[in-house]
């Protein structure tokens, strides 16, 4: 199986492609991304696949990264959208080795789900966004279960994601429940706090980096969460 790592950079005359890369109203980049795909799959299509995305903000503009194991489709986008770039993964992840340093990123919703007792105790709800100290706390635990071992880390705290209903491609869009089963509420109002974690570490599991870098990190997949990104380097301390 081959993995692909695109780049969508919109067109600079396309205002669909500026409103859905910054989640306005009415927009949804999930569906996006799902029809650069074949559409005649069995199943949740973004799982069939393996989709991944990520907004990447940078001094220059906005632009997508969205990881498969099916190369997107160009033809598939509207007339002046933007232009897709696409190169495979292989070689990475065949490279990858214990004790390799690397770079890291990834844009992840940290949350946490209280016991029944716990949330009646408390009056919480059956998910809870995390922060600060104890949404560091959960990369920590991400990141060991992601074959990693932490060198350094840096959180910055991203746009709330909401939608109005789950997104199309997911495993339970006819339910109403988000990918991951996170943020739901009534009406199928869906909300995703997002963290975008940075820093270095090196390969302590070569095998759970590989099956964590195909599989994403945490729920809120299906809108723009848990692709992790490294990158190799010779230093990383």
């Amino acid at each position: 199986m081959s993995l692909w790592l695109t780049r969508l950079a919109p067109g600079p005359a396309s205002r669909i492609a500026r409103d859905e890369l910054a989640g306005l109203p009415g927009t949804s980049l999930h569906r996006r991304v799902m029809s650069l795909f074949p559409d005649d799959t069995q199943g949740p299509a973004r799982a069939r696949y393996q989709v991944l995305y990520r907004v990447e903000d940078t001094a220059r503009g906005s632009h997508l990264l969205i990881q498969s194991n099916h190369r997107p489709d160009p033809g598939r986008l509207p007339d002046g959208y933007g232009t897709l770039t696409t190169r495979p993964l292989d070689a990475l992840l065949e490279a990858l080795q214990d004790g390799l340093p690397l770079h890291y990123r990834c844009a992840a919703s940290p949350v946490r789900k209280p016991t029944a007792n716990t949330r009646a105790l408390y009056n919480l709800p059956a998910v809870v966004a995390l922060k600060g100290s104890a949404a560091d706390e959960w990369w920590q635990r991400q990141a060991e279960n992601a074959g990693l071992k932490l060198l350094s880390q840096q959180a910055q705290p991203l746009d709330t994601v909401h939608d109005r209903q789950a997104p199309a491609g997911t495993s339970s869009g006819r339910s109403g429940r988000s990918d991951g089963g996170t943020g739901k509420s009534q009406n199928n109002r869906v909300r995703h706090q997002r963290i975008r974690f940075d820093g270095t570490a090196t390969i302590a599991d070569t095998e759970q980096l590989r099956a964590a870098l195909v599989h994403g990190i945490g729920p809120g997949k299906a809108y723009g969460c848990g692709l992790l990104s490294i990158a190799p380097t010779t230093d990383a301390a």
